[in-house]
């Protein structure tokens, strides 16, 4: 099996990397669309603008207009709850319709569902996506852009008689336990240094 994101090879619809991604933007996101509240109301005037002394003509919108026309609270509300309605459509199908709740309730159900998300769901992928992209559309507006993967270095396992992996070996910021896309070899803490210390030479 490989990853719907990247495919590379996986032990389900989304490799390591990727699910750790999507964990970190369902915990992200109704934090970002609360603070998103706060662009809503728009300035009097931009930076280093001249304030007139006489109001301008006409009615003056109560709300930031660029701001609902990049972000849509409801929207991301409504996409968040039709996957969690099919997730849980699909892994039991036996129940009744789905517990009413916001967003924050179902971002949070379905990053408690990851694991069975992404060994037995086959829109894992698109999940994903669809996450991804509600996350960079909230973070244009607040102004917080995303964590970006801290590379350790390369991979130092054998994968032959003499024959070094080499693939890169990266984290996102909090991730502790790695493995390598290519070969699947796991690191943890433990390991960082031994890792550090087997880079070539140049690496530095």
């Amino acid at each position: 099996m490989t990853c719907e994101l990247c495919d590379r090879a996986s032990s389900g619809y989304l490799c390591n990397r990727h699910r750790a991604e999507l964990d970190a933007r369902l915990r992200a996101l109704p934090a970002l669309y609360n603070e998103v509240g706060e662009y809503l109301i728009p300035r009097a005037t931009g930076w280093g603008e001249i304030v007139s002394t006489r109001a301008a003509a006409g009615p003056r919108s109560p709300v930031n207009e660029d701001v609902i026309d990049t972000v849509n609270w409801a929207r991301a509300a409504e996409i968040l709850r039709s996957w969690r309605e099919d997730v849980r459509r699909i892994r039991w199908p036996h129940r009744g319709t789905t517990p009413p709740g916001g967003l924050a309730e179902d971002c949070r159900w379905i990053a408690q569902e990851l694991d069975w998300i992404v060994a037995q769901y086959p829109a894992a992928g698109d999940l994903a996506r669809e996450v991804a992209e509600l996350n960079r559309s909230v973070r244009t507006v607040v102004g917080d852009p995303e964590p970006r993967p801290q590379r350790l270095g390369s991979c130092v396992a054998l994968v032959g008689e003499g024959v070094v992996c080499g693939a890169v070996i990266s984290r996102m910021p909090g991730e502790t336990q790695l493995r390598c896309r290519w070969c699947g070899t796991e690191y943890g803490p433990a390991d960082y240094l031994t890792l550090h210390h087997f880079q070539p030479a140049d690496s530095a």
